[in-house]
């Protein structure tokens, strides 16, 4: 049965902008949905609080906080944030969406991964995590539920909601924020955390890549907490036979017990990874895992169905991004996405056989191939674009085997710095080139953008080498509406390229909302034209003390703020419910008050002239006659 259709904000439009189309996944703290940017005419995901904690201030400033951190990141490889907002009960980021599966969805389909694969993965996760701990963040709560890999290949991590700023004390008052399978012993028995708990963390997601399998388990959440604290975990060789020393050496060095022997942060981890990626065999890496050996035994059509050899799409710097092949699949959430049966055969294969083929039918083509045919040389790519640079390089039946970024003062941003092997230096026709692409300078300014127009001041950011951040609305009597008031950080600050810049973006000059409640639709929408102000009747009436047909109600009410064009709700009255009176003569006042009341109805008492009694004597109107609920019914003590 499809739940969505049971969720109330399916199908609505959040704060007059997010059309919510479908729920994705729900999470302790949030439920997230597919949806649209009306504005700006994209698909999105929205994470949205759960209405019962956004009373609560603690949880929605974790979750604000949420959205400035990874805001402030601007990688490639994290899940970004485009804005943050509220309405009523509900509090929301507007994030990336991403159509694909998550690593989870890819270890219970697969179960263990062949290395190389496990590796293209990991680097790309370690790329953000470094960016964030470099930034000054942790996440804490690596796992593999939040490592996304889109259909086209991007690993991104998601779900900063627990991130936490370095150094910030981290107490959990009793309870562990995370998931135990992945909690650093520190994060146990102190409840902090820092960058090297992302490290275990990571260390176990390496661990359960190459094995299929956590390396503690348990039937209890405190046997598997016991085996954190008193257990290493165990070499993934233990479990898969075969496995190369190396990853047994990066499992170990990323889930020590003890935080002061691993890797400082991702950073680190990540030069260690690439360190023993490149001591590995083209064997080891492609290191069959054993149940994808059993399934090419049991059925020959199944032999596709292992995670195909990837190559990364960069080496040398936290912010490269690897890049995996992956099919057509669902949006990332709970079930969704899947990889496809995919192969491929290695080119070095494809000319080996082509070259033996040659050789046993005794053509000398094979022996030209071999002697100089098979050579090349790399074309001159330095200033160009990357786009034209891989453009240029298929155009010589070349490879590209990754892209890395770098600063650079001196070539344009986006435009190849350096190449490897280097333009004109002699290459198999077969192999591939690495290019180096400028991020432009190191240290940018912010540029001036105030009183320029959303998308011209988001223009401006990108062309000088930052992203554009959340984006915030408020008043201001001196800057037009949709125009950018302030930037934060300030226009003329330095900052390192990339950088998130926050937009704060005017909303106009204030209008007072006027009162139009009791009036008649046609001069409610008069008096709110007037005020410059749009205005929808809802369909629904209710029942009011309103005249029918007039005003029962409005949304914002009369004396708010608005800014000019912002549109006013109106309810129209069906005009007030008509109830049963009850017959309260012969009671006590008090006692005949209290019914009235309960039934609907004002009451006021009237005492004649002299008249000591408490007991009613008559009713304005008659008990079991009809009047309007609210209005007002006189009571009379009896007199002399």
């Amino acid at each position: 049965m499809d739940t969505t259709l049971q969720d109330p904000l399916v199908g609505q439009l959040l704060d007059g902008r997010y059309r919510v189309d479908a729920r994705i996944a729900v999470g302790g703290m949030a439920t997230v949905y597919r949806a649209v940017d009306t504005r700006l005419d994209r698909v999105l995901a929205l994470k949205v609080m759960h209405p019962a904690l956004a009373t609560d201030a603690a949880f929605v400033e974790r979750f604000i906080r949420e959205a400035k951190s990874v805001a402030r990141l601007a990688h490639p490889n994290v899940v970004g944030v485009f804005d943050q907002g509220a309405q009523g009960a509900y509090v929301y980021l507007a994030m990336e969406y991403v159509a694909g599966c998550t690593l989870r969805d890819v270890l219970r389909e697969r179960g263990a991964l062949q290395p190389r694969a496990a590796l293209d993965i990991l680097e790309p996760v370690l790329a953000a995590l470094g960016a964030a701990h470099r930034a000054g963040f942790v996440h804490r709560d690596m796992k593999p539920e939040n490592v996304l890999i889109g259909d086209d290949g991007r690993v991104k991590v998601a779900d900063f909601g627990l991130v936490r700023a370095v150094g910030t004390a981290t107490d959990t008052t009793g309870s562990l924020l995370g998931t135990v399978s992945y909690l650093a012993p520190e994060q146990i028995e102190q409840g902090t955390a820092d960058t090297r708990s992302d490290v275990y963390a990571c260390g176990v997601v390496l661990y359960e890549m190459l094995t299929g399998g956590k390396p503690h388990s348990g039937d209890t959440a405190a046997q598997v907490i016991y085996q954190h604290l008193n257990q290493d975990v165990p070499a993934p060789s233990a479990a898969v036979p075969g496995l190369a020393g190396g990853l047994d050496e990066l499992v170990a060095a990323s889930t020590a017990r003890d935080p002061e022997a691993r890797p400082a942060d991702a950073v680190a981890l990540l030069a260690l990874s690439r360190r023993i990626r490149a001591g590995l065999t083209e064997e080891q890496l492609d290191a069959v895992p054993p149940q994808a050996l059993a399934e090419a035994h049991d059925a020959a059509e199944d032999r596709t169905s292992v995670i195909p050899r990837v190559i990364p799409a960069g080496q040398g710097t936290a912010h490269h991004t690897s890049r995996l092949e992956m099919p057509p699949s669902g949006p990332v959430g709970p079930g969704r996405g899947r990889l496809g049966s995919l192969t491929r055969r290695g080119r070095r294969g494809m000319v080996a056989a082509a070259v033996a083929v040659l050789l046993v039918l005794g053509l000398g083509a094979g022996v030209w191939y071999i002697n100089s045919g098979q050579f090349t040389r790399v074309p001159a790519l330095l200033g160009q674009t990357q786009s034209a640079a891989e453009k240029r390089l298929s155009q010589e039946g070349l490879d590209l085997k990754g892209v890395e970024k770098a600063w650079s003062d001196t070539v344009k941003r986006g435009s190849v710095i350096s190449s490897d092997p280097g333009s004109g230096e002699r290459i198999r026709g077969n192999d591939a080139v690495k290019l180096v692409i400028s991020r432009g300078p190191e240290i940018v300014k912010v540029p001036d953008v105030e009183g320029l127009a959303l998308g011209d001041a988001r223009r401006e950011l990108t062309g000088a080498g930052l992203a554009p951040g959340m984006v915030t609305r408020e008043f201001s009597e001196d800057v037009d509406r949709g125009k950018v008031i302030r930037t934060d950080p300030g226009t003329g600050t330095e900052r390192h390229a990339d950088s998130a810049v926050a937009l704060v973006v005017s909303k106009g000059s204030p209008v007072d909302v006027p009162d139009v409640t009791g009036l008649s639709v046609e001069d409610a929408r008069a008096a709110l034209d007037e005020a410059g102000l749009d205005t929808e009747v809802l369909a629904d009436r209710v029942h009011s003390p309103e005249a029918a047909g007039d005003i029962a109600r409005q949304s914002p009410g009369g004396g708010a703020e608005a800014a000019e064009g912002d549109t006013v709700e109106l309810t129209v009255s069906e005009g007030p419910r008509m109830v049963a009176v009850p017959d309260v003569t012969g009671q006590d006042v008090d006692e005949a008050r209290s019914t009235l009341e309960e039934a609907g109805f004002e009451v006021k008492v009237d005492r004649p002239f002299l008249s000591f009694s408490d007991t009613v004597g008559s009713q304005s109107v008659e008990g079991g006659e009809k009047a309007a609920e609210g209005s007002t019914i006189t009571i009379r003590t009896k007199g002399l």
